[in-house]
C-alpha cells in the first residue's frame, strides 16, 4: 500500500449562493415562524416545513412530491393528490416510476429520471429540468424542476401549473 491518501471525489459546490426558502411540504406556504425548529406548518397543520431553493419551492397549492434517495415518495403535496387522484398515505414508500417517466422516447431515459432524483437527494445538483408523463398515459407531459431539500435531505419535485 502507498503511503499516499485515498483519493475521493467531493462534489462541485455551486458557483454562487442559492437562496432557500423553507415552506410547508403539504400546502406550500411559506413557512414565517419565528421559531426555526418548527416542524410543523402553522398554516394547514399537516404538513412538515421543509427548505429548498427558492426558484425550485412549491408556491401555495402547487404539485410537488418528496423523495428519498431510494426513489420512494416520502411526501405528497395537497396540488399533487389532485393532479393524481390519490392520497398522501396512498403515494408513501411507492417508487417514483409508479407515479412518473419521462416522457422522452429514448430507451434510456428512465435512467435520466433516476439520476436527477438520487443527485438531488444527495444535494449534488441545485436544479435540474426534466419532462414526466404519468405513468401508463399518453399524451400528458409536464415540466419538472429537481433539487434537494430538507432536512432530512431528500429529492423535491416540482410540477409546473401547465402541461408541456
Amino acid at each position: 500500500m502507498s503511503a499516499r491518501g485515498l483519493l475521493r471525489v467531493v462534489p462541485q459546490q455551486p458557483d454562487q449562493y442559492v437562496d432557500e426558502v423553507r415552506f410547508c411540504g403539504y400546502c406550500g406556504h411559506p413557512d414565517h415562524a419565528d421559531d426555526a425548529s418548527a416542524r410543523i406548518c402553522g398554516d394547514c397543520g399537516l404538513g412538515v416545513i421543509l427548505s429548498a431553493p427558492a426558484v425550485v419551492a412549491p408556491k401555495p397549492g402547487h404539485p410537488a412530491i418528496v423523495l428519498d434517495h431510494t426513489l420512494s415518495v416520502c411526501a405528497l403535496s395537497k396540488g399533487a393528490e389532485k393532479l393524481l387522484g390519490i392520497t398522501e398515505p396512498e403515494a408513501v414508500n411507492r417508487h417514483i416510476s409508479e407515479l412518473f417517466v419521462p416522457a422522452h422516447a429514448e430507451a434510456r431515459s428512465l435512467d435520466s429520471l433516476v439520476s436527477a432524483v438520487v443527485s438531488a437527494a444527495r444535494g449534488d445538483v441545485p436544479v435540474e429540468r426534466i419532462v414526466v408523463r404519468p405513468t401508463g398515459e399518453f399524451g400528458v407531459r409536464y415540466a419538472v424542476r429537481i433539487s434537494t431539500c430538507g432536512p432530512p435531505r431528500a429529492a423535491l419535485l416540482v410540477l409546473d401549473d401547465d402541461e408541456v
